[in-house]
């Protein structure tokens, strides 16, 4: 089957990654610069090119040939480079040094020459003086022969079928000369988060799940989206290659550990509010999750994200609860500790999102998806285990590739 081809450029974990394969799209290379990430998307991924590297020190040239595509046209670029200099006084943008990503992504699009690029980043970059970025990037798109989509938008998750209220700025590049497509419609109906997470087993039944973060265990799951998610139903909009998993294993369901007061706080805190010590809102089950955020890296600290307090129960969610929460299917998993799993979930574009984005460029093109039949097996499970020097090692890149913060040895708190 000649699939259309896509790549990854920021990758992360695989959210764009899925999604594109969902709509129908075959992933053949994925660019990431953090070693654990890298990791986790060839588990998820095995049959596509994990390249460990920044997009500064990469050509088009090398991503085809690490890709083995020869000479094959490209059908879409995607990535959502990181931007942080906006108060530049009359300068441009991109002449900022800290939005060298941005001008690469440009400078890899204009060499891949694939027929769309997609660029993602956070809502806020439409607002006030980033407005000037956009401009400028949308003018460098055009000057690299991408006619860009307008007006841009703002797209929210929770419009195609995700539980969670996630706005997210997307722009449509079209190669000069290609049918360009028209931004997704959003859907009448929102899926909520009991229908999400209501049928995983509560985590703190398990002792096992003190030191691992999966177990064996049989459960009931009856809401239409989980059962997708699970793959008990086929979801007649899923084009992805089915990948072999055990739907009676319960995994990413690390536990963490939570004082008394802790509990109590968390029990008195109604539905849909937020805790007043912790700032963590409790999850409304009949409504929709709030944004997940992915907490800080290594060189600041490496803090786990604020997660929602469970609607019914006195703890944060899982890591497989904010995967659901993501439309992540339960066959992906993400790094085994509750850090990486959490900040690889926030940093991620929910994967029903990505879909919704990457059929519309499908029916430019006149192209009808279709299923594989092949079923992919996933990757060793060492790889979701990998701490930096055991993946700096893998990936054969230096150990401070991502930067780590000196900080002094305390005492481990519970919350």
């Amino acid at each position: 089957m000649n699939r259309p081809i896509g790549i990854d450029l920021f990758a992360g974990a695989g959210g764009m990654s899925l999604g594109f394969e969902q709509a129908g799209f075959d992933i053949v290379a994925a660019v990431e610069i953090d070693p654990i990430h890298c990791a986790t998307h060839e588990y998820n991924f095995p049959h596509a090119a994990t390249i460990c590297a920044s997009v500064i020190d990469l050509t088009g040239a090398e991503v085809r040939r690490r890709a083995k595509l020869g000479d094959r046209d490209i059908d879409v670029v995607m990535g959502g480079a990181p931007c942080q200099g906006f108060s530049l006084m009359g300068k441009r943008a991109f002449d900022d040094p800290r939005n060298q990503l941005v001008f690469h992504y440009v400078r890899l699009v204009k060499e891949l020459n694939p027929k769309y690029c997609v660029f993602e980043n956070v809502k806020g970059l439409t607002l006030g003086a980033h407005a000037q970025f956009l401009a400028e990037l949308i003018a460098a798109l055009g000057e690299a022969g991408y006619d860009v989509l307008t007006p841009y938008q703002v797209l929210n998750a929770a419009d195609y079928g995700v539980p969670q209220d996630r706005k997210r700025l997307f722009l449509v590049g079209t190669r000069q000369g290609e049918k360009s497509p028209t931004y997704p419609q959003p859907h009448p109906e929102r899926v909520t988060v009991w229908e999400a997470i209501g049928d995983l087993p509560n985590a703190d039944r398990f002792e096992a799940l003190w030191l691992e973060d999966r177990i064996a265990v049989t459960w009931e799951t009856t809401s239409p989206y989980a059962r997708r998610l699970r793959g008990f139903d086929r979801d007649p909009h899923d084009y992805s290659y089915s990948r072999r998993f055990d739907p009676h294993l319960l995994t990413c369901s690390i536990r963490t550990r939570h004082n008394p007061a802790s509990q109590t706080r968390f029990n008195a805190t109604i539905q849909g509010k937020t805790e007043a010590i912790s700032h963590f809102r409790r999850l409304d089950p009949a409504g929709l999750c709030n944004t997940l955020r992915a907490g800080t890296d290594s060189a600041r600290g490496a803090h786990t994200s604020p997660r929602p307090i469970h609607p019914f129960l006195p703890r944060v969610i899982t890591v497989r609860e904010a995967a659901r929460l993501h439309s992540y299917p339960d066959w992906f998993r993400l790094h085994g500790t509750k850090w990486h799993g959490c900040r690889q979930i926030g940093n991620s574009v929910p994967p029903l999102l990505a879909r919704a984005l990457a059929s519309e460029l499908l029916k430019a093109q006149g192209i009808q998806p279709s299923k594989p039949k092949k079923i992919l097996a996933r990757g060793h499970d060492r790889l979701l285990s990998f701490d930096m020097s055991n993946a700096s090692k893998y990936f054969q890149v230096p150990l401070d590739t991502i930067a780590q913060r000196s900080r002094l040895k305390t005492p481990l708190r519970s919350l």
